[in-house]
């Protein structure tokens, strides 16, 4: 090859790296049937309505009459056949699509596994590769197809789910979009033949789609969301450096010693994360000032106790270090956004209150828009 030759691979590589990757959107639901890919096909009509350069990559209807005519104007990229192993099989044909360069491309399952001899063996990794390439992607998964919640949904379905797509995908996503519908209303659109024939969708009704299962799948699919939600509000705060809660969400800190009555404190945490559904932390500070107490081999036993409650009680644990145990835990409770925290009542000597201070006012001054509950000693 010669030097013109490498300059023009070098300035292909250099094209090929500077484009801007495209913009995912993920239509998500909690089963079959509660309209994802009525959606998908809606936001493409909209989207070509103003403008939009929209073809469909794949689309599957599953002869559904209402998300067929939801297709309207829109260009359908033939799909592509292959023949391996004598068997012929069709599939989404990923280099047309990109050939083809649209704006914003719709694409039906992300969670499909393609049929062998294809270029991916997962349609996620085609729509990654059409990413790469600029390309805006509109796509729809269920909840019980992500690979961290594959146990869990065996343990409420019985059906281990094979089609699984990493949970990066959906955390790399730039929008993700709940399809809801309540359970009842599924479960009529079921009787009324709208997503299976009347035979499939009696069986289905007795397995899959019994209401517990549901109702268990589709508050999997809203609390999934509403951490995708919180985890951009965070980093956008972080990115603002807001430091204020805006108590979107609970989040309980409990602050412990080694003190006997830190029993209590867990439990009241437990009790209170609980209530509102939320994270909730068991927090301890090493603190290295000269004039704290020597933590002792008895000390560090009945911490132990204490971390093994919390754990039985779904706290998660957190061990600071610093010469303040004030500014040890004001800092991380303004770090993660902590809305309420919870300790015992102070039992520094006046000694010690006059070299060292008040942990508890102290923290009063340091966080914003917290609730600190005292919990007496005695209780």
């Amino acid at each position: 090859m010669d030097s013109n030759e490498n300059m023009a691979s070098a300035e292909t590589v250099e094209t090929c790296d500077s484009k801007i990757r495209g913009h995912l959107k993920v239509f998500i639901g909690y089963a079959p049937g509660v309209g994802k890919t009525f959606s998908m096909l809606n936001e493409g009509n909209r989207r070509l309505k103003y403008g939009e350069d929209v073809v469909i990559g794949y689309v599957q209807t599953y002869g559904r009459i209402e998300t067929e005519k939801q297709i309207c104007d829109l260009e359908i990229i033939p799909r592509k056949k292959i023949i391996y192993n004598k068997t012929e099989s069709e599939e989404m044909d990923t280099d047309a699509i990109i050939a083809r360069n649209p704006q914003t491309v719709l694409i039906d399952e992300l969670a499909h596994i393609n049929a062998s001899g294809f270029k991916h063996k997962r349609r996620y990794e085609d729509v990654e590769e059409i990413l790469s390439h600029g390309i805006n992607v509109i796509t729809t998964m269920n909840i019980q197809h992500m690979e961290s919640l594959n146990d869990v949904v065996h343990q409420i379905t019985g059906i281990k789910v094979k089609e699984t797509i990493p949970d990066y995908i959906l955390q790399r996503a730039d929008e993700v979009v709940v399809v809801d519908l309540t359970p009842d209303a599924l479960q009529n659109r079921l009787k009324r033949g709208n997503v299976y024939d009347e035979e499939k969708a009696a069986q289905a009704l007795k397995t899959f789609f019994r209401k517990g299962n549901l109702n268990a799948l589709r508050e999997l699919a809203l609390r999934q969301t509403a951490e995708e939600v919180d985890e951009d509000l965070s980093e956008y705060m972080k990115k603002e450096c807001i430091l204020d809660n805006w108590h979107t969400v609970e989040r309980v800190m409990v602050c412990i010693s080694p003190s006997p009555s830190a029993k209590k404190l867990i439990r009241r945490g437990a009790r209170v994360a609980y209530r509102y559904k939320c994270e909730w932390y068991v927090v301890t500070v090493n603190c290295t000032n000269r004039f704290a107490k020597k933590v002792t081999l008895k000390d560090r036993q009945m911490l132990h106790t204490h971390f093994q409650l919390a754990k039985q009680l779904g706290g998660e644990i957190i061990t600071l270090t610093g010469k303040s145990v004030s500014e040890e835990l004001a800092r991380w409770a303004n770090e993660r956004h902590v809305t309420q925290i919870i300790m015992g009542h102070p039992t520094r000597t006046k000694l010690e209150t006059m070299f060292r201070g008040s942990t508890v006012n102290k923290l009063i001054k340091k966080v914003k828009n917290v609730e600190i509950h005292l919990i007496p000693n005695d209780m």
